[in-house]
């Protein structure tokens, strides 16, 4: 009933694990499933490049399992909040990428730095306060602090979370959000001023993804962007 998604799922994490933004078992990514209040997730502890598509599981956003053996993420909460919260997300990708989660150490927002983040990330990424691995208290505190329509976020000594209004945006987002972490760290290493791009511009380029974000809402189409 869910092929697609789970095929999805499986095809889209094998590729983050083969450009480095998976490793091992860690992090997670989900698909909306169109139409219904319910996701398709990865399974908890279990080898991306093993991965079938059976084995991956669908809830409902109360987190009853719909289809699939396996025990689902530990994260799942966390991700069933953050589509009843944001109804713009239809992909959610959850990383533990390693210049992303160096800026969670130290508590590091990432400013507007390029118009790229802008337009696809939002105005800032923001770091979303610590809370303990799949507890309700990190799907509560995740849920507070995305309603601001950015699509990157850092965990506090945790990792990225990302959203897009499909699964290859978010990947792509996974890849922007790296470029500027690594970026950022290199700019604070060098102890010199930071310069960020105008207020104006960052508005408009955010402006643009509001734009694609209620195109989703209203069940239109959006393009892939520059």
């Amino acid at each position: 009933m869910f092929d697609d998604a789970k095929k999805q799922i499986v095809e889209s994490a094998q590729e983050l694990t083969r450009k480095g933004y998976l490793m091992a078992t860690g992090g997670n990514l989900s698909l909306r499933i169109a139409g219904q209040n319910a996701f398709a997730i990865t399974p908890s502890n279990y080898d991306y490049m093993k991965m079938a598509p059976d084995d991956v599981c669908v809830l409902d956003f109360e987190l009853n399992l719909l289809e699939g053996t396996r025990k689902p993420s530990v994260e799942s909460s966390m991700h069933g909040a953050v589509y009843q919260v944001r109804s713009d997300v239809t992909a959610i990708v959850h990383t533990h990428q390693v210049y992303a989660s160096a800026l969670t150490l130290i508590k590091a927002p990432i400013p507007a730095l390029f118009d790229e983040q802008a337009r696809f990330l939002g105005r800032s990424v923001d770091i979303i306060p610590y809370a303990p691995s799949g507890t309700g208290f990190l799907k509560n505190t995740v849920a507070k602090h995305v309603k601001n329509h950015n699509n990157a976020f850092m965990m506090q000594n945790h990792g990225a979370l990302v959203f897009g209004h499909d699964m290859e945006r978010a990947i792509h987002n996974v890849e922007i959000l790296e470029k500027c972490a690594l970026a950022y760290l290199l700019a604070i290493c060098s102890e010199r001023k930071i310069s960020k791009i105008p207020l104006a511009v960052r508005e408009v380029a955010f402006s643009k993804l509001r734009n694609d974000q209620k195109k989703v809402e209203r069940g239109e189409s959006v393009k892939g962007g520059e």
